[in-house]
C-alpha cells in the first residue's frame, strides 16, 4: 500500500507547513517542496515496472519497438513538467510555470513526429 505512505507524507509536510506559514512562509514554501521532492524520487522507484512493461509489450506485438519508447518518453515529459509547474506555482512563481508548460507541449510535440508521421504513412497506404 505505498499509497498510503505517499499520502501520509502528504499529510505530514501539509501539518508541518500550515503553521508555519503564517510566520515563516518561506520556511513553508521549502517543506512544501521537500515533501514534493521525496514523493517524486519514491515514484521514480516506479518507473522501472512501467519499462520492464513496455519491454514485454514490444515484444508482444508486432510494433516498432521506438514507437513505444516514444510514447513512454512522452508520459515521462508529462509527469516532469506537472511535477515541476505545481512546485512553481506552490511557490508564487506561475509565469515559470505557464513557460515550462509551453516547453512539455513543444517537446511532447517534437517527440511525436515520428509516430504521428507513421500514422499518416499508414493512413496513406490505405487511399
Amino acid at each position: 500500500m505505498d499509497i498510503v505512505k505517499i499520502a501520509v507524507l502528504g499529510i505530514a509536510g501539509v501539518l508541518i507547513a500550515l503553521p508555519l506559514k503564517r510566520e515563516k512562509s518561506e520556511y513553508s514554501t521549502f517543506i512544501a517542496m521537500v515533501v514534493c521532492i521525496c514523493i517524486f524520487v519514491y515514484l521514480l522507484t516506479k518507473v522501472e515496472t512501467i519499462l520492464d512493461f513496455a519491454e514485454e509489450l514490444k515484444s508482444m506485438i508486432s510494433v516498432d519497438g521506438r514507437y513505444i519508447g516514444l510514447v513512454v518518453k512522452m508520459v515521462g515529459i508529462t509527469y516532469v513538467a506537472e511535477f515541476a509547474t505545481n512546485i512553481c506555482k506552490d511557490a508564487g512563481y506561475a509565469a515559470i510555470a505557464g513557460q515550462i508548460e509551453i516547453f512539455a507541449k513543444l517537446s511532447i510535440l517534437v517527440v511525436s513526429v515520428p509516430v504521428l508521421s507513421a500514422f499518416l504513412e499508414t493512413i496513406g497506404s490505405f487511399l
